[in-house]
């Protein structure tokens, strides 16, 4: 669903592709990389069941997943370096929602 050319790109056409796959049930997680990961971010967080998370680091991605049940992983390819966005990814698939207070929370994002 990506960008296979080093050629300018719009962004929000992958981001909607992932986005889509997560809110259909054809995919779990999604992962969108861009230059700083807002714009991506942004994209995907317009669709329903889409909760994306930028993420500079391990930890950061770690608690997305933890207290805000992230779907999809948004990574800054400017801002980080590629053994912290593998380390962050990992960190990101192995989470796991805690719950708790965190989901009444998560239960007020959606309408």
């Amino acid at each position: 669903m990506g960008v296979y050319t080093s050629e300018s790109a719009d962004y929000p056409e992958p981001a909607h592709a992932v986005a889509n796959a997560i809110e259909n049930g054809s995919a779990e997680f999604g992962v969108l990389v861009c230059g700083s990961g807002n714009g991506v971010n942004m994209v995907a967080n317009k669709h329903l069941g889409v909760r994306s998370a930028i993420a500079w680091n391990r930890e950061v991605a770690e608690l997305a997943r933890q207290h805000n049940n992230a779907n999809v992983l948004a990574l800054p390819a400017r801002f980080i370096e590629h053994k912290e966005a593998l380390a962050a990814l990992d960190a990101f698939l192995a989470a796991k929602f805690e719950g708790g207070r965190h989901q009444r929370r998560v239960s007020k994002i959606e309408p």
